[in-house]
């Protein structure tokens, strides 16, 4: 799909999402729509050893019900970056590629950035890097209703739909059977070099 995208932000997202920026010249990022819970906005899914594990960036409540995503904070009242780096160590310290990605993830978990956008931002320069994906990344600067455009994929990638993506299978820590529709880390981590050929 040449030309541009639009995206919401996302929390590690599943490689779907990184198969669209990386088909696309110019991506989107949605900056001023009003923030949704439980979406990828604000988490991931990776791969336990007990199944699917939902990761979940904690947000502080606003006054209001609503508020832009440019505006949400995260909740460090929470020791949600601990919880989340000893996840991921337990789900990925036995792949091939963990032990060369993780420390850069790590730092930028703990830099403890004031706003959700602003973190993932950084963790989604920083896995474009790892794919090393050269892409043209901007915000939006007003907001635009859905109207169904086949460029919109704001609410099409969501842990509440089905994927579209035709997910190829690749040897996972835990592969009983594959999993598909997890977060970039877990491409990432399991084929490291090779996961742009994935996409």
């Amino acid at each position: 799909m040449p030309g541009e995208i639009l995206l919401s932000t996302a929390y590690f997202p599943p490689a779907e999402y990184f198969s669209l920026i990386r088909n696309s010249d110019t991506v989107f990022i949605e900056q001023e729509e009003n923030y949704l819970k439980q979406t990828y906005r604000n988490r991931c899914r990776i791969l336990a050893s007990e199944g699917t594990l939902s990761l979940s960036v904690p947000v502080m409540k606003g006054p209001t019900l609503k508020a832009r995503v440019k505006d949400i904070e995260i909740d460090y009242s929470k020791r949600w970056q601990q919880v989340h780096l000893r996840a991921m160590t337990s789900a990925y310290s036995r792949s091939p590629y963990f032990q060369f990605y993780s420390e850069y993830i790590g730092k930028i978990l703990l830099k403890s950035p004031r706003f959700l956008l602003d973190l993932n931002n950084e963790l989604l320069l920083k896995c474009l890097e790892f794919l090393n994906m050269d892409k043209f990344i901007l915000h939006t600067s007003f907001f635009q209703p859905d109207r169904g455009l086949p460029q919109d994929f704001r609410y099409r990638i969501s842990p509440k739909k089905g994927s579209c993506f035709a997910s190829r299978p690749y040897i996972q820590v835990f592969d009983n059977r594959f999993v598909p529709d997890l977060s970039i880390l877990d491409l990432i981590f399991n084929l490291g070099p090779d996961a742009t050929d994935y996409l």
